[in-house]
């Protein structure tokens, strides 16, 4: 990984590419199958027929709440603020953007409907803002009533009653996330139904994707970058249910990225998870070993980016460079409302 840069993660990428609405229905996207050096273009529907009875998905349950909002510093200025993570019912730490950052002590009236206290900075390099509600408002009562849907900055038009419905698994349970688990977006009721006559089987955790996941990588050398902590949680339920398949030869397959990220912060040397809560910080670059995952299903992730890396740990290197060029070219959609890939573990970057 030292020698690797931003620039070992680029590539070019047709703006028009980029989703900007979900396709009509959950599960019909495409579905780009990368094993090694071979490349399948199937349709999301035909996932039941690539995985094997005993193979166990895990999914990321996590719910996003409306964690955007707008307002006025007290100094008249205009400001937009994003959750990163609500702390308890009256600490939250968010992005603010302004004309000029807020010092401690600043005020923001949010939503034209309730003020915060800049109490200071957060985040490993300070880029991120902590927030106090005023009076006996509550973080979550705030998100819920006055908050906007959080799309990614790469979807241009204003979340929509559609968007509120979309941008959110059918799984979704456990409220906190300010960024949905794209990959699970493709999955319907009558997705999963298929997999359960399939014998496929199904685990659940929850990783509350922060907003620092749409922060860039600012460093040329990629081993200098600091990831954003995330808060995950795996129920015993789950871990039993990897250790199940591991034992009876099933393949874990991780449905995104949030998913591997929190089975590998939580792998123990022998490839078992640990249970229950925690945060993690974990950065996956090519080199890293793999402990639980053996799958994964993921979207197609923007150019120099941390998953980007990921997905070219686990997969390989020229693997992912071949299958992002093969996908360019064959005009798949990109990033959150796009199409989906399902990648076999390999692990060799070159």
């Amino acid at each position: 990984m030292t020698s690797l840069t931003i620039d070992d993660f680029d590539f070019p990428l047709p703006p028009e590419l980029i989703a900007q609405h979900p396709a009509p229905e959950r599960a019909g996207s495409r579905l780009l199958h990368c094993a090694g050096e071979g490349l399948a273009d199937r349709r999301f529907a035909d996932l039941p027929s690539l995985l094997t009875p005993g193979d166990l998905l895990v999914f990321n349950d996590a719910r996003v709440i409306k964690a955007r909002f707008f307002g006025v510093k007290d100094s008249g200025g205009r400001v937009e603020a994003l959750l990163e993570r609500i702390v308890d019912t009256r600490n939250a730490i968010a992005q603010v953007r302004a004309s000029k950052s807020p010092r401690p002590g600043a005020r923001l009236r949010l939503a034209d409907a309730f003020e915060v206290e800049v109490t200071g900075r957060a985040g490993p390099a300070g880029e991120f803002f902590a927030l106090r509600l005023s009076g006996e408002a509550d973080w979550w009562q705030m998100a819920e009533s006055h908050g906007q849907l959080p799309l990614p900055p790469y979807i241009a038009h204003p979340a929509s009653a559609a968007d509120e419905l979309r941008y959110q698994t059918v799984y979704a349970r456990e409220p906190g996330a300010v960024a949905a688990p794209t990959a699970g977006l493709h999955f319907d009721e009558a997705m999963l139904a298929a997999l359960r006559e399939r014998g496929v089987d199904a685990a659940f955790l929850t990783l509350h994707v922060g907003a620092g996941t749409y922060q860039p990588v600012r460093v040329k050398n990629i081993s200098e970058h600091r990831m954003h902590r995330e808060r995950y949680d795996i129920p015993a339920a789950a871990a039993a249910a990897v250790a199940a398949a591991r034992a009876a030869g099933g393949r874990v397959v991780a449905v995104g990225t949030t998913s591997l990220r929190a089975l590998e912060a939580a792998a123990q040397t022998d490839g078992s998870v640990r249970a229950g809560p925690a945060e993690t910080d974990i950065f996956i670059t090519p080199g890293y070993r793999f402990r639980v995952v053996d799958r994964l299903i993921t979207n197609f992730h923007l150019p120099k980016s941390t998953l980007l890396m990921l997905v070219s740990a686990f997969a390989g290197g020229e693997a992912i460079r071949a299958a992002y060029a093969h996908a360019v070219a064959e005009r798949y959609r990109f990033f959150s409302y796009g199409d989906a890939m399902l990648l076999e573990k390999s692990g060799d970057f070159s």
